[in-house]
């Protein structure tokens, strides 16, 4: 090997080299996961909170389903997740509501929907006559987020329970 073909191939070799630092340094987050952007997530959420706020509860339903879909790392996702749980709820399709609000407990366990989705299992309870199931559920949400307003809806469930001795009434949708 010459001298200049030597030189001539460290030189690509430097130069691949430089190239391929000057890329990572541009590009820091190379091997990460792009993420959707957070404004197409927001819209098309509020555009399905729309559906629900006209209370077209299947189109709602499925708009949820299509956002968890399309944008299940968002941070809307423990909503999206807990609106369709009210879209089930609304439609008496109180167990498959039951499985919503479950798996929002399960896969969203720092989700602001908690105390809500917990207070909303022991109103579902409730309505199935399942008086044990529905207590401790209010119970959960009294104990677990005491200052909430799902607290206190909670607390007037367990009250007239207490009070009646029968199934523990629910509180507003």
């Amino acid at each position: 090997m010459t001298m200049a073909r030597f030189i001539a191939d460290s030189l690509r070799g430097l130069t691949a080299a430089l190239l391929l630092l000057g890329t990572l340094t541009a590009t820091p987050n190379l091997f990460a996961a792009t993420p959707q952007p957070p404004d197409a997530a927001h819209r098309l959420y509020d555009r399905v909170m729309e559906e629900f706020r006209h209370k077209d509860y299947p189109a709602a339903l499925a708009g949820f389903r299509f956002f968890l879909e399309l944008h299940g790392q968002s941070s809307l996702s423990a909503n999206a997740q807990y609106w369709m749980g009210e879209c089930q709820y609304r439609m008496g399709r109180h167990n498959d509501a039951l499985a919503s609000f479950f798996k929002l407990i399960s896969d969203y366990p720092m989700s602001q929907k908690l105390a809500a989705s917990t207070l909303k299992i022991g109103q579902i309870y409730t309505k199935q006559g399942d008086r044990d199931k529905a207590q401790m559920m209010y119970e959960r949400v009294t104990g677990q987020y005491p200052d909430s307003p799902e607290a206190e809806v909670a607390r007037k469930a367990l009250e007239a329970d207490a009070a009646k001795g029968e199934p523990v009434a629910t509180g507003p949708n």
